[in-house]
């Protein structure tokens, strides 16, 4: 361990009372919790229209306002946590997402599930931020491992519960696995909230031995905290909204339709179940591992790699469930997840390498509304292709968009006056 890291670490338990790492501890249990938001929702889309005897597809444009309203409810969440701390509103993430699954065990109608799981979407976006950015506020020195840890969870988490889902994938039984997954989600969140707090303004100008001033290396990338505005006015931010728009596009298309596309081109149903659950497994490790590399090599070429071997895995996936490879079909989702994911973990790290800490939860949740365009694409513009031209063409296309990120990540450095 070098002196560095037991500046922060002691430095951090002055100011807490207690180790740092229980602040990560809290954001990884509250993210699992919210993952099935986005992970199940495969999995109960057609429960919930058989409940209601509606067509499936009247629950279609569901997922995208789910994308819409975690990915937008970010910023203004970023922006007022960054100057009042992230206990209430964190309180409130947890009335809204475990509320949002016991309000969906007893909707009787359409518009009541597209506004429930759009207020779930909130409790979800809370959450999100909340977490990512405790990591970037408290771990300056370690920002791919611990976002990745909480990525991590928000993407493996729902793999506990996604065959207990679909085990109880019927009309009759969804609600009350609802009903047990919002009593757990808005209590675990409630107690996350007890313990999670940000660092007092400055807390890293004074180092453990107390004598020096460590303003100048208390933040080991950036030197000059950029606001949102100040961040926006970079192209760097520019290409990086272009390549999270395209990444989230093909991530999210895979995550919606994976189950669909299995089913639609003849393969066993049990590999649909199981491309459903090795999803998350698969995107939350990668988050993790790749993560951890990006802060030990080039976090750039790391971003380039990882968005290349998505695009790769997508393709990969249109071929075997061209050639009917139940088997290649789920190792071509778990590349494709695995190198696809850590988009959660690798941008909130680069944000806070170039634009510093101290504004990280705005600055991040700007950046991150590119999910919402990624959404609109893995939701209602797939729809589209695989009604205009199959689902082959539309997987392929979100191939195509992955290797687009992986190019942009190529031309990235940090700002000039950083």
């Amino acid at each position: 361990m070098s002196t560095t890291d037991i500046d922060y670490s002691a430095r951090a338990k002055d100011v807490l009372g207690f180790s740092r790492w229980w602040q990560v501890a809290a954001a990884v249990v509250m993210m699992g919790l919210v993952s099935p938001y986005q992970y199940v929702w495969s999995s109960i889309r057609s429960p919930m229209a058989n409940r209601l005897a509606i067509d499936p597809a009247a629950l279609g444009a569901v997922f995208t306002l789910f994308v819409i309203f975690q990915a937008g409810s970010q910023f203004p969440v970023g922006w007022w946590r960054d100057r009042h701390g992230p206990r209430a509103l964190t309180l409130l993430a947890g009335l809204l997402a475990g509320g949002g699954y016991l309000g969906l065990s007893r909707a009787t109608s359409v518009w009541q599930l597209y506004v429930l799981y759009s207020l779930g979407a909130v409790g979800v976006g809370i959450v999100y931020t909340v977490a990512v950015n405790t990591a970037l506020k408290w771990f300056p020195d370690r920002r791919g491992l611990t976002t990745g840890l909480g990525t991590m969870a928000f993407a493996g988490g729902s793999a506990l519960v996604v065959p207990y889902v679909r085990a109880n994938a019927t009309a009759a039984n969804y609600p009350g696995v609802l009903r047990n997954m919002g009593l757990l989600i808005g209590i675990g969140i409630i107690v996350g909230a007890v313990v999670l707090r940000d660092p007092p303004k400055g807390w890293l100008e004074a180092t453990t031995n107390g004598g020096d001033d460590a303003g100048s290396d208390a933040d080991p990338t950036a030197r000059k905290q950029y606001t949102w505005r100040e961040m926006a006015g970079t192209w760097q931010f520019w290409v990086m909204y272009v390549m999270f728009v395209c990444a989230s596009g093909a991530g999210l298309m895979l995550t919606a339709k994976v189950v669909s596309f299995a089913e639609n081109l003849g393969l066993a149903a049990v590999i649909a179940t199981v491309s459903a659950t090795v999803l998350p497994v698969a995107g939350g490790v990668g988050r993790l591992v790749v993560g951890d590399a990006s802060d030990r090599l080039d976090r750039e070429k790391a971003m380039a790699a990882s968005f290349f071997l998505c695009g790769i895995g997508l393709f990969a996936v249109v071929w075997f469930a061209r050639a009917e490879s139940n088997v290649g079909f789920i190792l071509a989702v778990i590349v494709a997840t695995f190198f696809w994911s850590p988009q959660y973990t690798l941008f909130p790290s680069v944000v806070g390498d170039y634009y510093g800490r101290e504004h990280s939860s705005a600055n991040y949740a700007l950046l991150y509304s590119g999910k919402m365009w990624g959404g609109v694409f893995g939701g209602a513009v797939t729809g589209f292709l695989i009604t205009a031209t199959g689902w082959t063409t539309a997987f392929l296309v979100g191939g195509v968009l992955a290797i687009v990120a992986a190019v942009g990540a190529l031309f990235l450095r940090p700002p000039t006056d950083s």
